[in-house]
């Protein structure tokens, strides 16, 4: 079943007026540019736009492999992750809401990779609601990578946030639906999951 176009729209990227953007060009391509810039040079390296990089594929052109809530506040030595590849876990997120300490710093980091070719425009955008009413929307930039030269996956750390208290913000679920979209529209993830405010962190 198809989500009401109102939620859609919601999910849909912001655009900045008169902007187009260009035509997709290939690793080597982007490796080329100016390559006697040698900071330059060391900039595209470090985002694995590199000569000879995985430049065509087939599939999905990013993987997006978690996402994480991080704070200096989670107990010693323990990590809020939900693993995108896990659909089992992913399904129990939607009905079974972690808790989110009141009044808190945290931070969301995804984990994702580049398969093939170049990704520019790529957002993650979080809608969150409570009682079908929308309370908060995000929307981070990831940037722009090529394949990692060694295969690996990047981390991406979005700007830090307050979480709410007081006693009207402990009351209820809170159910968000995230995306991972490009400019063009091509959504590289899609799930749900809730929370609840509380005391303390639990999951």
């Amino acid at each position: 079943m198809s989500a009401p176009q109102h939620e859609e729209d919601d999910l849909v990227p912001t655009t900045t007026p008169g902007y187009k953007p260009g035509a997709a060009k290939s690793v080597d391509e982007y490796a080329k540019l100016d390559a006697e810039d040698e900071s330059l040079a060391r900039w595209k390296a470090s985002l694995g736009i590199v000569p000879g990089a995985a430049t065509s594929g087939s599939g999905p052109k990013v993987t997006i492999l978690s996402l994480e809530l991080a704070s200096p506040t989670l107990p010693a030595g323990k990590h809020l992750v939900m693993n995108l590849q896990d659909h089992a876990q992913i399904a129990s997120l939607k009905k079974n809401p972690i808790t989110i300490k009141e009044g808190v710093e945290f931070n969301v980091r995804i984990n994702f990779k580049v398969n093939h070719g170049i990704i520019s425009g790529v957002r993650y955008i979080q809608v969150v609601k409570r009682s079908g009413i929308k309370v908060d929307k995000m929307e981070q930039m990831l940037g722009s990578y090529g394949p990692h030269p060694k295969g690996e996956a990047y981390i991406k750390n979005f700007d830090p946030e307050e979480s709410p208290s007081g006693m009207l913000a402990r009351s209820g679920t809170y159910q968000v639906r995230s995306r991972v979209v490009d400019d063009d529209g091509e959504v590289f993830a899609d799930w749900e999951w809730s929370f609840k405010i509380g005391k303390e962190w639990q999951w």
